[in-house]
């Protein structure tokens, strides 16, 4: 009985020292656990200054933000997708896809993720890549406009209007405010001279009382709308308002040289080429117009003009 008693009284501090190492390791796993736990918080809280930052157009903050947040956790899928962005913004595009990528993953496949990734592969031409993430992202989610969008885009890509001007309605039935989608629209019926409902598109586009405001493709669309329909004095209007919102732009000058030439003002479209020249010289040279500048007034009448 004694040797009982003396056999279990030695396995004391045995199990004393097993559960003492056994709490001692259960508070570091604890400890680490709260580590990780605030490292992920504070690469959370970068992440929403970062988008922030990014809204604002403030790139480089943004960028510095986000590379801090992926320091302390590589899980973040904002992380990812905003640092994304600004590489794209300045360029690096494989890279952008790449964080794009690790953005899709880290989030569960967030299907607004998977169609900004597919948008990025369209914009490099990498058509395929594209339609396949705007399918997978359509497949978990019907109501993201921005991807009936992307889709319309695919189609457009593939020269199937038809079915690219139907995504694109459907985009503006859940989110009617798009004008970039909008614009697309108004570019599909200019391709198919369907120049009412060119500008119908555009009349739900022009902010009220502001036209500062106004997207210079506007001015343009609605001055080669009025052109074709045989009103040259408002197509006129609508170039020099593209003019005068972006003095940057060739094509407004070239366009405005068309209707000189259709009037028979071949000195003031001469001018209206020049200026273009200035602006522009590579566009000028390859769309032909450069040569108008080298031939006589009666020559350049007999030349044709495009309609777009």
């Amino acid at each position: 009985m004694t040797n009982h008693v003396i056999l279990r009284s030695s396995f004391l501090p045995l199990a004393l020292a097993i559960g003492l190492v056994a709490g001692s390791l259960a508070g570091c796993r604890t400890i680490q656990r709260m580590g990780h736990n605030h490292e992920a918080l504070d690469a959370r809280k970068k992440s929403r200054l970062g988008m922030q930052a990014l809204h604002q157009k403030r790139w480089q903050d943004a960028e510095q933000l986000f590379s801090e947040a992926l320091t302390l956790s590589d899980g973040d899928d904002r992380a990812h997708r905003g640092i994304a962005e600004t590489l794209w913004n300045r360029g690096e595009t494989e890279l952008a896809i790449k964080h794009m990528e690790l953005a899709v993953k880290r989030s569960g496949s967030d299907p607004r993720l998977i169609g900004r990734l597919g948008e990025m592969y369209l914009e490099i031409g990498r058509l395929e890549e594209a339609e396949s993430r705007c399918n997978v992202a359509l497949a978990s989610a019907r109501d993201l406009p921005e991807v009936w969008t992307l889709r319309g885009d695919c189609l457009t890509a593939r020269g199937n209007r038809t079915d690219a001007l139907a995504a694109y309605h459907r985009a503006l039935a859940l989110q009617p405010g798009l004008v970039e989608t909008k614009l697309r629209v108004a570019e599909i019926y200019l391709e198919n001279d369907q120049y009412d409902r060119l500008l119908a598109t555009l009349d739900q586009i022009d902010p009220v009382g502001d036209e500062n405001q106004t997207p210079v493709r506007v001015h343009m669309l609605r001055g080669i709308a009025m052109r074709n329909l045989q009103r040259p004095e408002l197509a006129t209007k609508h170039f020099a308002k593209a003019v005068e919102r972006d003095p940057s732009r060739a094509e407004p000058h070239l366009q405005i040289a068309a209707i000189e030439l259709e009037q028979g003002r071949s000195s003031l479209a001469s001018r209206s080429i020049a200026r273009a020249m200035e602006l522009d010289p590579a566009l000028v040279k390859m769309s032909g117009w450069a040569a108008y500048l080298q031939v006589g007034d009666s020559e350049i009448a007999e030349h044709p003009v495009s309609r777009r």
